[in-house]
Protein backbone atom coordinates (compact mmCIF):
# COMPACT_ATOMS: atom_id res chain seq x y z
CA UNK A 1 0.00 0.00 0.00
CA UNK A 2 0.91 3.52 -0.67
CA UNK A 3 -0.16 6.87 0.88
CA UNK A 4 -2.16 8.96 -1.49
CA UNK A 5 -1.44 12.74 -1.82
CA UNK A 6 -2.97 14.53 1.19
CA UNK A 7 -4.09 17.19 -1.24
CA UNK A 8 -5.62 14.16 -3.35
CA UNK A 9 -9.60 15.72 -3.61
CA UNK A 10 -12.07 12.75 -3.11
CA UNK A 11 -16.09 11.85 -2.62
CA UNK A 12 -17.99 10.07 0.09
CA UNK A 13 -21.20 9.43 -1.74
CA UNK A 14 -24.16 7.92 -0.09
CA UNK A 15 -26.78 5.49 -1.51
CA UNK A 16 -29.36 7.78 -1.17
CA UNK A 17 -26.95 10.59 -3.50
CA UNK A 18 -25.68 12.83 -0.83
CA UNK A 19 -22.68 14.16 -1.72
CA UNK A 20 -19.39 15.54 0.61
CA UNK A 21 -16.30 16.52 -0.46
CA UNK A 22 -12.83 15.62 1.24
CA UNK A 23 -9.31 14.27 0.88
CA UNK A 24 -7.75 10.60 0.78
CA UNK A 25 -5.30 9.06 3.29
CA UNK A 26 -4.82 5.85 4.60
CA UNK A 27 -4.76 3.14 1.81
CA UNK A 28 -5.53 3.13 -1.68
CA UNK A 29 -8.67 0.95 -2.10
CA UNK A 30 -8.82 -1.48 -5.38
CA UNK A 31 -10.47 1.03 -8.44
CA UNK A 32 -9.89 3.91 -5.77
CA UNK A 33 -13.25 3.11 -4.36
CA UNK A 34 -14.09 1.57 -0.92
CA UNK A 35 -17.99 1.01 0.03
CA UNK A 36 -19.33 -0.36 3.31
CA UNK A 37 -22.37 0.48 5.61
CA UNK A 38 -21.86 3.91 6.59
CA UNK A 39 -22.40 4.14 10.59
CA UNK A 40 -21.24 7.43 12.91
CA UNK A 41 -19.28 6.45 16.83
CA UNK A 42 -19.63 9.40 18.90
CA UNK A 43 -16.54 8.95 21.16
CA UNK A 44 -14.24 11.64 22.03
CA UNK A 45 -10.86 9.26 22.53
CA UNK A 46 -10.05 5.39 21.59
CA UNK A 47 -10.20 6.00 18.08
CA UNK A 48 -8.00 3.12 17.80
CA UNK A 49 -9.82 0.84 19.69
CA UNK A 50 -12.91 1.28 17.50
CA UNK A 51 -10.99 0.87 14.36
CA UNK A 52 -9.80 -2.69 15.46
CA UNK A 53 -13.16 -3.61 16.71
CA UNK A 54 -13.83 -6.95 14.67
CA UNK A 55 -18.07 -5.67 14.93
CA UNK A 56 -17.02 -3.29 12.18
CA UNK A 57 -16.36 -6.00 9.41
CA UNK A 58 -18.63 -4.67 6.81
CA UNK A 59 -19.16 -1.16 7.89
CA UNK A 60 -16.87 2.27 7.40
CA UNK A 61 -16.83 4.24 10.79
CA UNK A 62 -17.52 8.00 10.56
CA UNK A 63 -16.30 9.89 14.13
CA UNK A 64 -18.14 12.82 15.15
CA UNK A 65 -15.30 13.92 17.09
CA UNK A 66 -13.16 16.16 15.02
CA UNK A 67 -9.69 15.90 15.43
CA UNK A 68 -8.65 12.27 15.16
CA UNK A 69 -5.07 10.49 15.46
CA UNK A 70 -3.96 13.21 17.70
CA UNK A 71 -2.01 10.50 20.31
CA UNK A 72 -0.87 8.29 17.51
CA UNK A 73 -1.51 4.53 17.59
CA UNK A 74 0.51 1.27 19.91
CA UNK A 75 -0.07 -2.25 19.58
CA UNK A 76 -0.91 -2.56 23.01
CA UNK A 77 -4.38 -1.10 22.51
CA UNK A 78 -5.52 -3.12 19.15
CA UNK A 79 -8.31 -5.13 19.89
CA UNK A 80 -7.72 -7.41 16.86
CA UNK A 81 -4.92 -8.46 15.23
CA UNK A 82 -6.21 -6.19 12.19
CA UNK A 83 -8.92 -3.99 11.46
CA UNK A 84 -11.78 -5.81 9.44
CA UNK A 85 -13.66 -2.40 8.77
CA UNK A 86 -14.13 -0.58 5.42
CA UNK A 87 -12.61 2.05 6.18
CA UNK A 88 -13.04 5.61 7.99
CA UNK A 89 -14.43 9.08 7.27
CA UNK A 90 -13.52 12.25 9.24
CA UNK A 91 -13.19 15.56 9.97
CA UNK A 92 -9.60 16.39 10.62
CA UNK A 93 -6.42 13.55 10.81
CA UNK A 94 -3.61 14.56 12.96
CA UNK A 95 -0.93 14.93 11.52
CA UNK A 96 1.80 15.15 13.94
CA UNK A 97 0.62 12.86 16.99
CA UNK A 98 1.87 13.46 20.52
CA UNK A 99 2.25 10.28 22.65
CA UNK A 100 4.88 8.50 25.00
CA UNK A 101 2.93 5.49 23.79
CA UNK A 102 2.73 5.95 20.22
CA UNK A 103 4.98 4.25 17.95
CA UNK A 104 3.22 5.41 14.85
CA UNK A 105 0.66 7.41 13.43
CA UNK A 106 -3.10 6.81 13.38
CA UNK A 107 -2.51 7.17 8.88
CA UNK A 108 0.39 4.76 9.03
CA UNK A 109 -1.65 2.18 10.81
CA UNK A 110 -4.65 2.42 8.29
CA UNK A 111 -1.74 2.48 5.28
CA UNK A 112 -0.38 -0.48 7.24
CA UNK A 113 -3.49 -2.98 7.09
CA UNK A 114 -4.92 -1.53 3.98
CA UNK A 115 -7.60 0.94 5.25
CA UNK A 116 -8.73 3.83 3.14
CA UNK A 117 -10.11 7.15 4.85
CA UNK A 118 -11.00 10.27 4.14
CA UNK A 119 -10.67 13.62 5.89
CA UNK A 120 -12.34 17.15 5.73
CA UNK A 121 -15.30 15.56 5.88
CA UNK A 122 -18.45 17.40 7.10
CA UNK A 123 -18.96 14.86 9.75
CA UNK A 124 -21.45 17.34 11.62
CA UNK A 125 -23.95 17.63 8.51
CA UNK A 126 -22.77 13.87 7.75
CA UNK A 127 -23.88 12.76 11.28
CA UNK A 128 -27.38 14.65 10.54
CA UNK A 129 -28.07 12.97 7.60
CA UNK A 130 -27.07 9.39 9.12
CA UNK A 131 -29.28 10.48 12.14
CA UNK A 132 -32.44 11.53 9.63
CA UNK A 133 -31.90 8.90 7.51
CA UNK A 134 -30.34 5.80 9.04
CA UNK A 135 -27.16 4.28 7.92
CA UNK A 136 -26.69 3.03 4.21
CA UNK A 137 -24.81 2.14 1.50
CA UNK A 138 -21.66 4.33 0.97
CA UNK A 139 -18.62 4.39 -1.12
CA UNK A 140 -15.71 6.84 -1.44
CA UNK A 141 -12.20 7.64 -2.60
CA UNK A 142 -10.64 9.23 -5.66
CA UNK A 143 -13.25 7.97 -8.53
CA UNK A 144 -15.25 9.51 -10.71
CA UNK A 145 -18.64 10.94 -8.67
CA UNK A 146 -20.68 8.58 -11.35
CA UNK A 147 -18.45 5.23 -10.31
CA UNK A 148 -18.89 6.03 -6.57
CA UNK A 149 -22.48 6.19 -6.90
CA UNK A 150 -23.17 3.18 -8.56
CA UNK A 151 -20.91 1.96 -5.79
CA UNK A 152 -22.98 2.92 -2.88
CA UNK A 153 -26.21 1.70 -4.46
CA UNK A 154 -24.79 -1.46 -4.86
CA UNK A 155 -23.50 -1.59 -1.10
CA UNK A 156 -25.27 -4.70 0.11
CA UNK A 157 -24.84 -3.47 4.02
CA UNK A 158 -25.21 -5.63 6.82
CA UNK A 159 -29.23 -7.15 6.87
CA UNK A 160 -29.24 -10.87 6.64
CA UNK A 161 -25.10 -10.88 6.39
CA UNK A 162 -23.05 -13.53 7.90
CA UNK A 163 -19.79 -11.72 8.77
CA UNK A 164 -19.07 -13.63 11.86
CA UNK A 165 -17.34 -15.99 9.30
CA UNK A 166 -15.19 -13.67 8.09
CA UNK A 167 -13.74 -12.69 11.55
CA UNK A 168 -13.77 -15.42 14.12
CA UNK A 169 -10.67 -17.44 14.80
CA UNK A 170 -10.48 -20.69 12.78
CA UNK A 171 -9.00 -22.98 15.45
CA UNK A 172 -9.53 -22.79 19.08
CA UNK A 173 -6.76 -21.43 21.48
CA UNK A 174 -6.18 -20.92 25.22
CA UNK A 175 -5.45 -18.04 27.20
CA UNK A 176 -4.55 -17.43 31.06
CA UNK A 177 -4.08 -19.98 33.83
CA UNK A 178 -6.55 -19.21 36.75
CA UNK A 179 -8.51 -21.77 38.57
CA UNK A 180 -11.69 -21.39 36.40
CA UNK A 181 -11.88 -22.48 32.95
CA UNK A 182 -13.94 -20.74 30.56
CA UNK A 183 -15.15 -21.76 26.77
CA UNK A 184 -15.18 -18.00 24.81
CA UNK A 185 -16.99 -18.85 21.43
CA UNK A 186 -14.98 -15.84 19.02
CA UNK A 187 -17.93 -14.13 17.12
CA UNK A 188 -15.41 -10.87 16.52
CA UNK A 189 -13.74 -10.95 20.43
CA UNK A 190 -11.96 -7.96 21.63
CA UNK A 191 -8.54 -8.08 23.22
CA UNK A 192 -10.00 -6.17 26.18
CA UNK A 193 -12.56 -8.79 26.38
CA UNK A 194 -10.19 -11.98 26.65
CA UNK A 195 -7.93 -9.73 29.10
CA UNK A 196 -10.57 -9.61 31.56
CA UNK A 197 -11.42 -12.75 31.20
CA UNK A 198 -8.05 -14.27 31.50
CA UNK A 199 -7.40 -12.66 34.60
CA UNK A 200 -8.45 -15.28 37.01
CA UNK A 201 -9.55 -18.07 34.61
CA UNK A 202 -8.26 -20.32 32.16
CA UNK A 203 -9.99 -18.94 28.55
CA UNK A 204 -10.56 -21.90 25.73
CA UNK A 205 -11.12 -19.35 22.31
CA UNK A 206 -13.36 -21.24 20.36
CA UNK A 207 -14.73 -21.03 16.55
CA UNK A 208 -18.17 -19.50 16.06
CA UNK A 209 -19.53 -23.00 15.01
CA UNK A 210 -17.58 -24.85 17.56
CA UNK A 211 -19.98 -27.65 18.71
CA UNK A 212 -22.09 -27.92 21.97
CA UNK A 213 -20.70 -31.29 22.93
CA UNK A 214 -17.35 -30.38 22.02
CA UNK A 215 -17.36 -27.22 24.45
CA UNK A 216 -18.68 -29.09 27.03
CA UNK A 217 -16.23 -31.82 26.86
CA UNK A 218 -13.28 -29.13 27.87
CA UNK A 219 -15.17 -28.93 31.24
CA UNK A 220 -15.64 -25.34 31.72
CA UNK A 221 -17.35 -23.83 34.49
CA UNK A 222 -18.38 -21.13 32.49
CA UNK A 223 -19.08 -20.24 28.33
CA UNK A 224 -18.82 -16.83 27.15
CA UNK A 225 -20.46 -15.30 24.46
CA UNK A 226 -18.65 -12.70 22.64
CA UNK A 227 -19.17 -9.47 20.44
CA UNK A 228 -19.34 -9.84 16.90
CA UNK A 229 -20.48 -7.94 13.18
CA UNK A 230 -23.64 -8.36 11.28
CA UNK A 231 -26.51 -9.44 11.61
CA UNK A 232 -28.02 -12.24 14.42
CA UNK A 233 -30.91 -13.13 12.42
CA UNK A 234 -27.94 -14.71 9.81
CA UNK A 235 -26.76 -16.83 12.32
CA UNK A 236 -28.70 -20.03 13.02
CA UNK A 237 -25.78 -22.39 13.76
CA UNK A 238 -24.39 -20.74 17.14
CA UNK A 239 -27.99 -19.90 17.59
CA UNK A 240 -28.67 -23.63 18.01
CA UNK A 241 -25.87 -24.24 20.13
CA UNK A 242 -25.95 -21.91 22.32
CA UNK A 243 -29.51 -23.74 22.47
CA UNK A 244 -27.83 -26.73 23.33
CA UNK A 245 -25.48 -25.29 25.78
CA UNK A 246 -28.29 -23.90 27.91
CA UNK A 247 -29.04 -25.12 31.29
CA UNK A 248 -25.71 -27.30 31.47
CA UNK A 249 -24.07 -24.62 32.10
CA UNK A 250 -23.51 -20.97 32.81
CA UNK A 251 -23.48 -18.42 30.04
CA UNK A 252 -22.59 -15.01 29.91
CA UNK A 253 -23.02 -13.10 26.34
CA UNK A 254 -22.11 -9.22 25.26
CA UNK A 255 -23.29 -7.13 22.13
CA UNK A 256 -23.92 -9.88 19.82
CA UNK A 257 -23.25 -12.37 22.18
CA UNK A 258 -26.73 -10.96 24.01
CA UNK A 259 -28.60 -11.05 20.77
CA UNK A 260 -27.72 -14.86 20.18
CA UNK A 261 -28.62 -15.61 23.73
CA UNK A 262 -32.01 -13.91 23.19
CA UNK A 263 -32.59 -15.72 20.04
CA UNK A 264 -31.64 -18.97 21.47
CA UNK A 265 -34.35 -18.15 24.41
CA UNK A 266 -37.20 -17.47 21.45
CA UNK A 267 -37.03 -13.72 21.08
CA UNK A 268 -36.83 -11.33 18.10
CA UNK A 269 -34.24 -8.79 16.93
CA UNK A 270 -34.32 -6.10 14.75
CA UNK A 271 -32.19 -3.55 13.14
CA UNK A 272 -31.75 0.13 14.50
CA UNK A 273 -31.82 3.23 12.54
CA UNK A 274 -28.78 4.17 12.55
CA UNK A 275 -27.39 1.61 15.50
CA UNK A 276 -25.69 2.52 18.83
CA UNK A 277 -21.59 3.53 18.47
CA UNK A 278 -20.11 5.58 21.17
CA UNK A 279 -18.91 5.93 24.58
CA UNK A 280 -21.19 7.68 26.24
CA UNK A 281 -24.85 5.80 26.06
CA UNK A 282 -26.56 6.08 30.26
CA UNK A 283 -28.06 2.74 30.58
CA UNK A 284 -30.64 1.92 33.99
CA UNK A 285 -29.58 -0.68 35.91
CA UNK A 286 -33.38 -1.67 36.82
CA UNK A 287 -32.80 -3.56 40.33
CA UNK A 288 -30.50 -0.59 41.97
CA UNK A 289 -31.58 2.32 39.47
CA UNK A 290 -27.97 3.20 38.92
CA UNK A 291 -27.04 4.80 35.60
CA UNK A 292 -24.02 3.58 34.29
CA UNK A 293 -22.64 5.39 30.91
CA UNK A 294 -21.50 2.45 28.77
CA UNK A 295 -19.33 1.90 25.27
CA UNK A 296 -21.85 0.60 22.66
CA UNK A 297 -21.56 -0.45 19.16
CA UNK A 298 -23.95 -2.71 17.79
CA UNK A 299 -26.45 -2.08 14.82
CA UNK A 300 -29.40 -5.06 16.11
CA UNK A 301 -30.85 -5.09 19.40
CA UNK A 302 -33.37 -7.22 21.33
CA UNK A 303 -37.22 -6.76 20.74
CA UNK A 304 -38.40 -5.69 24.28
CA UNK A 305 -41.61 -7.61 23.77
CA UNK A 306 -40.67 -11.23 22.14
CA UNK A 307 -38.41 -12.04 25.44
CA UNK A 308 -40.06 -14.87 26.99
CA UNK A 309 -41.66 -14.32 30.48
CA UNK A 310 -42.50 -17.37 31.88
CA UNK A 311 -41.82 -21.02 31.23
CA UNK A 312 -38.47 -22.84 31.20
CA UNK A 313 -36.85 -19.91 28.82
CA UNK A 314 -38.14 -17.43 31.29
CA UNK A 315 -36.12 -13.26 31.64
CA UNK A 316 -35.70 -10.84 33.72
CA UNK A 317 -35.09 -7.47 32.18
CA UNK A 318 -32.03 -6.19 33.65
CA UNK A 319 -30.79 -3.08 32.43
CA UNK A 320 -32.30 0.10 29.59
CA UNK A 321 -30.95 2.15 27.62
CA UNK A 322 -32.07 5.83 28.37
CA UNK A 323 -31.94 7.43 24.93
CA UNK A 324 -34.50 4.90 23.38
CA UNK A 325 -35.65 2.37 25.75
CA UNK A 326 -33.55 -0.82 23.78
CA UNK A 327 -32.85 -3.57 26.14
CA UNK A 328 -29.69 -3.69 27.24
CA UNK A 329 -29.43 -6.51 29.66
CA UNK A 330 -31.61 -9.14 30.70
CA UNK A 331 -31.18 -12.46 32.95
CA UNK A 332 -32.76 -16.10 32.39
CA UNK A 333 -34.69 -16.67 36.12
CA UNK A 334 -34.89 -20.69 35.51
CA UNK A 335 -31.51 -20.88 34.23
CA UNK A 336 -27.70 -19.60 34.86
CA UNK A 337 -27.55 -17.36 32.01
CA UNK A 338 -27.25 -13.58 31.48
CA UNK A 339 -26.54 -11.14 29.27
CA UNK A 340 -25.80 -7.31 27.97
CA UNK A 341 -25.59 -5.31 24.76
CA UNK A 342 -23.27 -2.85 26.07
CA UNK A 343 -19.37 -3.08 26.35
CA UNK A 344 -18.54 -3.57 30.03
CA UNK A 345 -14.48 -4.26 29.01
CA UNK A 346 -14.75 -0.80 27.23
CA UNK A 347 -11.41 -0.09 26.24
CA UNK A 348 -10.79 3.07 26.95
CA UNK A 349 -13.53 3.70 29.10
CA UNK A 350 -15.90 4.07 30.70
CA UNK A 351 -15.68 1.42 33.23
CA UNK A 352 -18.54 1.35 35.37
CA UNK A 353 -19.88 -1.49 34.50
CA UNK A 354 -16.76 -3.83 34.72
CA UNK A 355 -18.66 -5.45 37.96
CA UNK A 356 -20.67 -8.08 35.33
CA UNK A 357 -17.27 -10.03 34.79
CA UNK A 358 -17.62 -10.59 38.67
CA UNK A 359 -21.10 -11.46 38.21
CA UNK A 360 -20.32 -13.59 35.75
CA UNK A 361 -17.44 -15.22 38.28
CA UNK A 362 -20.00 -15.13 41.26
CA UNK A 363 -22.46 -17.08 38.63
CA UNK A 364 -20.02 -20.20 37.54
CA UNK A 365 -18.89 -20.27 41.36
CA UNK A 366 -22.47 -20.63 42.69
CA UNK A 367 -23.10 -23.39 40.14
CA UNK A 368 -19.48 -25.08 41.05
CA UNK A 369 -21.08 -24.90 44.69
Amino acid sequence: MSFPARSAPALLVLADGAVFEGDAVGAVSPGEVATGELVFNTVLSGYQEVITDPSYAGQVIAFTYPHIGNYGVTPDDDEAARPWCRGVVLRDMTARPSNWRATGSLEEMLVRHGVPGITGIDTRRLTRHIRDAGAMGCAFGTAPEQTLAAAARAEPGTTGRDLVSEVTTAAPYTRGSGPIRIVAYDFGVKETMLRRLEADAQVTVVPATFPADEALALGPDGVFLSNGPGDPAALSVPVGIIADLLGRVPVFGICLGHQLLATALGARTFKLPFGHHGGNHPVKHMASGQVEITSQNHSYAVEAASLPTTGAHATELTHVNLNDGVVEGFRCTELPAFSVQYHPEAGPGPHDARYLFADFHALMNGVRS
